[in-house]
């Protein structure tokens, strides 16, 4: 019985950490609210996750501001340089799907391929700026890099960002409804502990980011 309640035991600590990403993400949720600041959220948020992952001491809202206001400017660019991007690839997609045979299809394929790029370097952007300091444009390239670079990890990652499109084929409403609050309690923070565990593994090939941006190396 006293080893139940012993605070190491791996009950506890499993419940700490379900704590933790609960309070992370709710606290990434509210932060992204003003959609401008969604890239710093983002960043923080995986700050915060690959320390988890590699069992560093981190207190949730002490690491996640700290990154959150480190990575305020470049963060926000990026963001809306994603925004921008995204829009412009959906108008054009839309743009090709009204267009006749062969010309739409064509265009539509080659929107796929642009589509898909996006949507890895979206992936990788956010974690590389948690992790690296380094120019908006030098970041932007070590992701888009680093996805292609690992392919069978960013194909991973993918299928783990998107398994929550899987509660809208759940017949039943009540468990849709149920599954949908539990993704708002936990869902971005277990996604980004999950991929992060895939990061850790590629960042650990490259530079690490020192806490003192001034001694931090930067990487090329």
């Amino acid at each position: 019985m006293g080893r139940f309640f012993n605070m190491d035991n791996k009950f506890f600590v499993f419940m700490g950490k379900v704590a933790d990403l609960c309070m992370l993400n709710l606290l990434c949720i509210a932060c992204c609210i003003p959609v401008v600041t969604a890239g710093a959220s983002l960043t923080a948020l995986y700050y915060v996750t690959m320390k988890m992952v590699r069992n560093e001491e981190a207190y949730i809202f002490r690491s996640f501001f700290k990154s959150f206001k480190q990575n305020f400017k470049q963060a926000t660019i990026i963001n809306v340089i994603m925004l921008i991007v995204g829009a412009l690839l959906y108008l054009d997609t839309n743009i090709a799907r009204n267009m006749g045979q062969p010309a739409g299809k064509i265009l539509g394929m080659i929107f796929a391929v642009f589509t898909l790029l996006y949507v890895m370097i979206f992936l990788y952007v956010y974690p590389v700026l948690a992790k690296f300091y380094n120019s908006i444009k030098n970041t932007l390239k070590n992701a888009f890099l680093m996805a292609i670079r690992h392919l069978p990890f960013t194909f991973l990652m993918l299928i783990i960002c998107f398994c929550p499109l899987a509660i809208f084929f759940i017949p039943s409403f009540q468990i849709q409804m149920s599954l949908i609050l539990l993704f708002i309690l936990f869902g971005p923070a277990v996604i980004a502990y999950a991929n992060s565990h895939f990061f850790v593994k590629i960042f650990d090939r490259y530079i690490p980011k020192e806490p003192d941006p001034e001694e931090a190396e930067v990487m090329p």
